[in-house]
């Protein structure tokens, strides 16, 4: 009876569907991540500030570097020719990378919730748990992204796919309404249930969603196994056709990446994004605090909160839809004259406009998060090109976005070390320095005597000046990448016709 409805719920069940409710696991753990696990170190284990620098510059150091080492230990084996007779097809390849996915979702599920207990010192704890949580994060991720090159290469499935990860983002950005519910600093007891909870559905939904995924890609690979077999038959006693060619080393691969023009546009202008979108992140509760909590309600803050996270996943639907019709490349570009275009609006109109404030503070996390979901279409299209250019046996989906996350993972870390030092630097508020603080958020003439502009005031040019640079520098990248067009067309025409019979039509299972 229970493999009855297991198999019943496989059936229905797309492809599709189970990809993409993989994000929602990830969403509800890593929105409540990112929105307060520097407040629970600064305000509630009252970390100092060396050992917060310490644990963010460690972080910087093991955050780059862990994507390409995943993805080289993942992908080094797809990275030569293809061999007669020895090519690895493309089910095996997702099924390798269900298999990480299964193993490490629940252990990143489990690292998340050691955030929430003080168990040792907060310098200590603070470094283990970012490298720890990092870690796994980054595995899951990365497999997930992999995944996105090698169900499909057309446009269309991959937009097709994308759009089930975004519905699924959005509903796991629900998670940030729940919390701000139960965060409160004088009892942390309430919250830590509320995130135990929501790793104990974590951990059960990568278990449920990855098995049902890997029986059906069992499915698809023993056909092509016993196919194998046959020919194996037929060849024995004869020398095979090609000789094996050496695999290509790490160094090499470095310089196959050099070369790649596009990449490396690509990943200049994309350092610049994750920056902003950490940016917007990290002092998100800061610009409500100082820029508006005098002028808005409680519940007013929180439904900002609220819209901020929810609102990028279901405005990437949108942003979907004119992908299909315009291009990525294109649409990117539109976004980037936006953000422009608002930031500098905001700026002229100045900061005692209340509630167009509102709706820039939300408006620019939604572009810019908005973005962010758009880049993985961006970087499925490199993998493409990568694939065809160096004739890889396979394509390396999963070393490409580590490479990527190398050159541009460190916006992470320093979008809450740069917007500290500005805005102690401008306005002489430090985080850090709790006396400091309360004087100088009580009036307008303490920072007026000190010679420093009040802090309200510092807030809003940080907001507004932040994406107006942003946007400049990544108009000028984005328009040396020429990957788009009749090009990209060419490139994913030469893909297909290189694995004709290895690739996996998403619409039929």
């Amino acid at each position: 009876m229970g493999r009855r409805v297991w198999g019943c719920w496989q059936g229905v069940l797309s492809t599709a569907l189970l990809y993409g409710s993989l994000a929602l696991f990830t969403s509800i753990l890593h929105n409540v991540f990112l929105l307060y696990y520097v407040e629970t170190f600064v305000s509630i284990y009252k970390i100092d500030k060396i050992s917060f620098w310490v644990g963010e510059t460690v972080f910087l150091i093991w955050n780059s570097l862990n994507d390409p080492l995943f993805g080289w230990l993942s992908d080094r084996a797809f990275l030569s020719s293809p061999q007669a007779g020895s090519q690895i097809t493309n089910p095996e390849v997702v099924l390798k990378r269900l298999k990480a996915l299964a193993t490490n979702g629940p252990l990143f599920a489990l690292s998340f919730l050691a955030f929430w207990v003080a168990w040792a010192s907060p310098g200590l704890q603070f470094l283990l748990c970012l490298c720890l949580y990092d870690g796994f994060l980054t595995m899951v991720d990365l497999h997930h992204s992999a995944l996105l090159a090698d169900l499909a290469v057309s446009a269309t499935d991959r937009t097709r796919l994308n759009f089930h990860c975004s519905v699924f983002s959005a509903l796991g950005s629900f998670s940030v309404f729940l919390s701000y519910s139960f965060w409160d600093k004088e009892d942390f007891y309430s919250f830590r249930i509320f995130c135990v909870t929501l790793a104990a559905f974590s951990v059960l939904g990568f278990f449920l969603v990855s098995r049902m995924l890997q029986r059906r890609f069992i499915k698809e690979i023993h056909p092509k196994q016993d196919d194998a077999s046959a020919l194996k038959e037929l060849n024995v006693g004869h020398a095979p056709l090609n000789h094996p060619e050496k695999p290509v080393t790490i160094g090499q691969y470095l310089k196959q990446l050099s070369r790649h023009r596009n990449f490396m546009w690509f990943v200049s202008m994309n350092l610049i994004q994750v920056f902003h979108c950490h940016f917007n992140s990290n002092f998100f509760p800061l610009f409500l605090e100082h820029l508006l909590s005098d002028n808005i309600s409680a519940s007013t803050g929180s439904i900002l909160l609220g819209i901020s996270y929810i609102a990028p996943h279901l405005n990437n639907l949108y942003f979907l839809t004119l992908c299909q019709r315009y291009g990525v490349y294109q649409v990117i570009r539109w976004l980037f004259m936006l953000k422009l275009g608002l930031s500098v609006a905001m700026l002229l109109a100045g900061a005692d406009h209340i509630y167009l404030l509102c709706v820039f503070i939300a408006s620019n996390r939604v572009f810019t998060e908005g973005t962010c979901k758009l880049l993985k279409l961006v970087i499925s299209d490199l993998v493409d090109e990568d694939f065809v250019v160096n004739r890889r046996q396979q394509a390396a989906s999963a070393l490409l976005f580590g490479m990527v996350a190398l050159l541009t993972k460190p916006g992470q870390t320093f979008a809450p070390l740069i917007g500290t030092w500005l805005l102690c630097v401008y306005t002489g508020y430090d985080i850090f320095e709790r006396d400091s603080v309360k004087e100088s958020v009580s009036g307008s003439h303490v920072a007026s005597s000190s010679g420093n502009p009040p802090l309200r005031l510092g807030c809003f040019y940080m907001l507004v000046f932040v994406p107006i640079t942003c946007a400049l520098l990544q108009l000028v990248a984005w328009s040396r990448f020429t990957l788009h067009g009749r090009k990209l067309q060419g490139i994913k025409a030469l893909r297909q016709g290189a694995q004709q019979g290895h690739l996996i039509d998403v619409k039929a299972i």
